[in-house]
């Protein structure tokens, strides 16, 4: 944050440095002109300062639209007058040196032409500019042959082709800064629908849960619709924090630290880790009947051996299992939750499963796992591509005679 907000400020220093640089520069560029318009020739002078002003021009108002094309066309016409009638050399020294400031005003003008102006008229514009510069030194004298005429063009046509590349480069570099933008841009916002869907899903499917459970029992049993309420409303504060806390990762530099001035541990917590499993399981466990057994090595030993990243997917590999044990069989009978690590692969890894037995009854509404068109298929699709990025499996499927399995499996290394 704090780096692209510099950024934007040099950024608005340079424009704002830019136009009085331009001007001081055309002020001097006048000038000169005027005196040495007797001794070099106006037909010379002339088409110099339309060409130097012109780039001036372009290099101050290039954030106006059509600016740059615009004053193109008026050097290049201006430039080839100047070559088409301009008079021999009037005093030659101060003629050339008028024309090579001329061939410099228009070399710079191309590489902002390619650099601003839209790509078809950039390659018209940098074409005819390129042509006139590389002549522009025949006004002078005229090569005894065709083919010395045609070198000694040549040879300044590789400057206009080089000011060309220049600002087509600038142009490649811009192009791509902004893609960048707009993909970190897009990476964020698809951060932040998993997020939500991981985190708040999990709670709000509680919510719902509570609800209907306190519809049920309300007409015969209204003593405890109360207790149903008081959890309806903690699984709502949960969901709140639940949005703050992704928020507050989205804003730190890597999702896993606070970032900008002034933030603290206390003011934006650090991402989810073991730590947080289990009060996803009391959670769950209280809002359903299911009987839910976790097992979980919760010593500061084991869960300092996990790195943050690793610890952050296991947690979001439960809710995410948990949350569609409640959506798909929220009549099981039991749900089991393991966390430990997996002795059987040769390398470190944590094993992570969460297993659930088979509904007692047909839900409605419900549907199998494994129904790519409910949002907890997806939900694990998307969980997979993060397990995968740390060179983990993720398996789903099917457990017993109608029970359902999420297993998980994460390097430590």
């Amino acid at each position: 944050m704090g780096t692209n907000t510099g950024n934007r400020i040099h950024s608005r220093l340079r424009e704002r440095a830019v136009g009085p640089a331009c001007a001081v520069l055309a002020l001097c560029v006048v000038s000169a002109g005027l005196l040495a318009g007797p001794s070099a020739g106006w037909r010379a002078v002339l088409p110099m300062m339309v060409a130097v002003l012109g780039a001036l021009a372009a290099a101050s108002l290039h954030t106006r639209d059509r600016v740059v094309p615009a004053t193109a066309v008026v050097v290049a016409v201006g430039s080839a007058l100047g070559t088409l009638f301009g008079d021999p050399p009037a005093l030659e020294e101060a003629t050339g040196v008028a024309t090579l400031v001329e061939i410099a005003g228009l070399l710079l003008l191309v590489c902002l032409v390619a650099r601003y102006a839209g790509a078809r008229q950039a390659v018209v514009l940098c074409t005819v500019l390129g042509v006139l510069a590389s002549t522009a030194l025949l006004r002078l004298q005229v090569p005894p042959t065709a083919l010395e005429a045609a070198a000694q063009s040549a040879f300044f046509a590789l400057g206009a082709i080089a000011a060309a590349a220049t600002g087509g480069g600038l142009r490649t570099l811009e192009t791509r800064r902004i893609r960048a933008v707009h993909e970190a841009r897009r990476s964020q916002r698809l951060q932040l629908a998993a997020d939500l869907h991981d985190f708040v899903a999990h709670d709000v499917s509680g919510i719902v849960v509570l609800a209907q459970a306190a519809q049920v029992i309300g007409a015969d049993r209204p003593e405890q619709v109360l207790p149903l309420l008081q959890q309806i409303e903690a699984s709502g504060r949960q969901a709140l924090g639940s949005m703050d806390r992704t928020v507050h990762m989205l804003r730190s530099s890597d999702g896993t630290t606070p970032a900008g001035r002034g933030a603290t541990d206390e003011a934006q917590p650090v991402a989810y880790g073991l730590e947080d499993i289990e009060d996803v399981v009391d959670r769950f466990r209280a809002s359903g009947r299911a009987d839910v057994r976790l097992d979980l090595d919760r010593t500061p030993e084991h869960v300092g051996r996990v790195p943050r990243e690793v610890a952050s997917t296991a947690h979001r590999v439960v809710v995410e299992a948990l949350t569609n044990v409640r959506r798909h069989a929220g009549t099981t009978p039991w749900v089991t939750v393991s966390v430990a690590p997996g002795p059987e692969h040769r390398e470190a890894v944590l094993a992570v499963s969460v297993t659930n037995g088979s509904p007692s009854i047909s839900e409605a509404g419900g549907g199998h796992f494994g129904d790519r068109g409910r949002h907890g298929a997806s939900g694990l699709e998307g969980l997979a591509e993060r397990v995968r990025a740390l060179g983990g499996t993720l398996e789903s499927g099917a457990h017993g005679e109608h029970g359902w399995r999420v297993t998980a499996i994460l390097p430590l290394g």
